[in-house]
C-alpha cells in the first residue's frame, strides 16, 4: 500500500509498505477514505514528541471502509463506513470502564501517559496511523462509529479528534450560562473550543492567535470577537481590561507546546531544555479571573515545563486538562452536526491526494495559503 512516511524531522515521503493484516482477533483492517492532518501532527513532523521512529506512519483522524474483521468482531462487517477516534481503547479496563478512554491501560502499557494513538511515536504505543490507503484498527468492536447512512465523510470526519476535543475543552470549562470565555489559538480545535462554548451557553467568546486569516476565520465560523497578541502591548492587560478587569470566568488553551510569544520560552522549548513552550498555559493563568477555570487542550510533552503555578495556586484556579475521551461525545456531537449547529467540514480548506502529503504538511506548518485544515484523500 501507499503511505506516509517519517524520514526525520521536517521530512515525509510517500512510499509502499505492507499493507495491514489481522493481528488480533478482535481487529478490523479499513480502507481509508479520508485522513486529516491533525496541529498536533506538526509537532511529530518537527521532532518534538520523544520516541517518533523513522519509518512510522502519521494520521490519527480517519475515515474508512472495513475490509476485513477478526473472528470475534461482532459490530463491524465488511462494507461498513466508520469514523476512529484517535484513541485506541479496549472499552473494560479500569479507565475505560469510567469513561476515561484516553487514559486505557491496556493500549499502552508500557507507558503512563496516555491510550494507544494512531500513528502518534511509540510514546503512545507505536501504533501505525491512517494517513495511507489502509489501517489495521484493534479493538474494532469499541472505538469506530459507523457513519450513518445519509451523512459523507466529510460531515463526521472530525468527531475521531478535534471537534470532541474542543467540545470536552469547553466542557472542562464548566460552562453553564453567561460566562465569559477567551480561547487561545485559532487553529481547528481552538474554533471548535469556540464553537462548543457558544452550544454550552457562554455569553461571550474571545480569541486570540497572531495570524490574521485565522483570527478572520474564527469571527466568520465561529462568530467569536478576535485580538492578534502581536498587535497590543501586553496581551495579559489588555485581556483583563476586556473583562472589567478582572479577566473572563474560563480560558480555554488549545495551542500546545509550539506557541508564540515568547523568544526565551521558544528557545528552550525548540532546545528541548523544556517541554515544549507554556506560553499560552501561563497566558491562561494570567488572564483568567481569580476562583476562574483553565481548559488544557493542547498538547506538551513530558516531564516539565516552566508553567506559572504558583499564580494558579494563589488565584484559586481550577486547572483541567486531559487527551479527548473521544468514543464519550461521538453520538452527542454527531447529533448537533445533524441537525445543523456545527458544521464540522465547513473548517476543511484544502485537500490533497496522499501522493501530495509532503506538500499539504508544509502548507499547514507554514500557514500559508489561508490554510486552516487539510484532509487528505487516498482513494484520489
Amino acid at each position: 500500500m501507499r503511505a506516509l512516511s517519517y524520514l526525520g524531522p521536517n521530512k515525509l515521503k510517500v512510499v509502499k509498505k505492507p499493507d495491514p493484516c489481522i493481528e488480533h482477533e478482535n481487529d478490523a483492517i479499513l480502507k481509508v477514505t479520508r485522513a486529516a492532518i491533525c496541529g498536533s501532527d506538526l509537532h511529530l513532523l518537527h521532532g518534538l514528541v520523544p520516541d517518533t521512529r523513522v519509518g512510522c506512519t502519521f494520521g490519527h483522524e480517519f475515515t474508512g471502509t472495513v475490509e476485513a474483521v477478526g473472528p470475534s468482531v461482532k459490530n463491524l462487517r465488511r462494507g461498513d463506513r466508520v469514523v476512529v477516534p484517535f484513541n485506541i481503547s479496549c472499552g473494560t479496563c479500569f479507565y475505560c470502564s469510567r469513561g476515561l478512554s484516553a487514559n486505557c491501560e491496556n493500549t499502552n502499557p508500557n507507558s503512563d501517559l496516555a491510550s494507544g494513538v494512531y500513528g502518534y511515536s511509540h510514546t503512545t504505543g507505536g501504533y501505525e496511523g491512517g494517513q495511507a490507503e489502509y489501517v489495521r484498527v484493534p479493538f474494532a468492536d469499541v472505538g469506530p462509529m459507523k457513519i450513518p447512512d445519509d451523512m459523507e465523510e466529510e460531515e463526521v470526519l472530525f468527531l475521531s479528534d478535534i471537534l470532541p476535543t474542543g467540545y470536552q475543552g469547553a466542557e472542562m470549562g464548566e460552562i453553564k450560562g453567561g460566562e465569559t470565555v477567551v480561547v487561545f489559538g485559532c487553529g481547528p480545535v481552538g474554533l471548535f473550543a469556540m464553537k462548543s462554548a457558544w452550544l454550552l451557553g457562554a455569553g461571550r467568546v474571545l480569541a486570540v492567535d497572531h495570524v490574521d486569516y485565522r483570527l478572520d476565520f474564527a469571527r466568520r465560523y465561529a462568530g467569536v470577537e478576535a485580538v492578534n497578541f502581536k498587535k497590543v502591548p501586553d496581551i495579559v492587560a489588555w485581556l483583563k481590561d476586556q473583562f472589567e478587569g478582572r479577566g473572563p470566568d474560563v480560558v480555554i488553551e488549545a495551542v500546545g507546546m509550539e506557541a508564540e510569544g515568547s523568544k526565551f520560552h521558544r528557545m528552550l522549548g525548540l532546545g528541548f531544555v523544556q517541554a515544549g513552550v507554556p506560553v499560552a498555559i501561563n497566558w491562561a493563568i494570567q488572564t483568567v479571573r481569580k476562583g476562574g477555570n483553565v481548559s488544557i487542550i493542547g498538547v506538551y510533552g513530558p516531564p516539565w515545563n516552566l508553567v506559572d503555578i504558583g499564580t494558579a495556586m494563589n488565584k484559586g484556579l481550577t486547572l483541567r486538562m486531559n487527551q479527548c475521551n473521544v468514543r464519550r461525545y461521538m453520538t452527542h456531537l454527531l447529533k448537533h452536526i445533524r441537525e445543523g449547529r456545527i458544521d464540522a467540514k465547513g473548517i476543511i480548506t484544502h485537500r490533497f491526494p496522499l501522493e501530495s502529503a509532503p506538500k499539504a504538511y508544509r502548507m499547514f506548518s507554514d500557514k500559508k495559503d489561508g490554510c486552516v485544515k487539510c484532509v487528505l484523500m487516498p482513494a484520489a
